[in-house]
């Protein structure tokens, strides 16, 4: 009898399972590698979101706990909000958050408590205006101020759309804003961290504000006295989940 040479359907369907998985797996490492390409977007609720991880099982459960977003005030409540885009007190004019909440990721909160924790010996603290921010938000600065010195363009995600930046300044013992050398959301080379024409105790203010994050890990965004990254942000996906939508374990 003369052997068959048909392929039985079980072995293709294996065979394009595996094509399937090596793409799958090339474009997460070609994202990963390059923070500038071209974001996944996750829409749902990021109760939890971790990136793919080698670690051993009993690390497992730290690792989804500290990528996971929570409320700033759930890790620290000294910490003072003034979250501008949930008002209209902003460049747009309106407000763009239906709840005045800064969500940051796990680890990304615990480094701030400890920066405020610093300055409390000083008698100072942070004052947070703006944390996670939805990319549909960022989309619409986008639109209004096209301009990647101040506002990230959308096809590449901000720090913020992932968790991972923060907007702030210092205040005294009483919530008193300190003197900066310019007010938040300054589109002007005044804002720079470099600017040299402020008043002596505006420079003074900003460098005590630098000096306290980058002791932590932040790294300060040249063009904007008031804007920190925090380490290893690109380990974490951009978002499109609005602020009241976010669900917390």
């Amino acid at each position: 009898m003369k052997a068959s040479n048909k392929i039985p359907s079980w072995l293709k369907f294996a065979a394009i399972a595996l094509l399937a998985l090596s793409v799958a797996c090339q474009s997460y490492s070609m994202n990963a590698a390059d923070p500038t390409a071209t974001p996944s977007v996750v829409k749902a609720s990021p109760q939890v979101i971790a990136p793919p991880t080698t670690a051993p099982p009993s690390q497992l459960r730290k690792t989804a706990k500290s990528t996971q977003l929570v409320d700033l005030r759930s890790v620290d409540p000294t910490i003072r909000l003034d979250l501008r885009y949930a008002t209209t007190n902003n460049f747009m004019r309106r407000r763009l958050y239906k709840q005045p909440r800064c969500l940051l990721r796990a680890i990304v909160a615990e480094q701030l408590a400890a920066v405020q924790k610093d300055l409390e010996a000083d008698g100072l603290g942070l004052k947070m205006y703006d944390c996670y921010r939805p990319l549909s938000v960022q989309k619409q600065m986008w639109k209004l101020v096209p301009d990647d010195r101040y506002v990230a363009n959308p096809a590449t995600g901000s720090r913020h759309n992932r968790g991972s930046a923060v907007d702030v300044t210092l205040v005294d013992r009483t919530g008193k804003e300190l003197t900066m050398p310019t007010g938040f959301d300054d589109f002007t080379e005044q804002a720079a961290t470099n600017y040299n024409g402020a008043s002596a105790q505006a420079k003074q203010n900003r460098q005590q504000l630098k000096d306290a994050m980058t002791k932590h890990g932040f790294t300060p965004l040249q063009t904007e006295w008031w804007h920190f990254d925090a380490a290893r942000w690109a380990q974490f996906p951009v978002l499109d989940v609005p602020v009241e939508a976010v669900r917390q374990s």
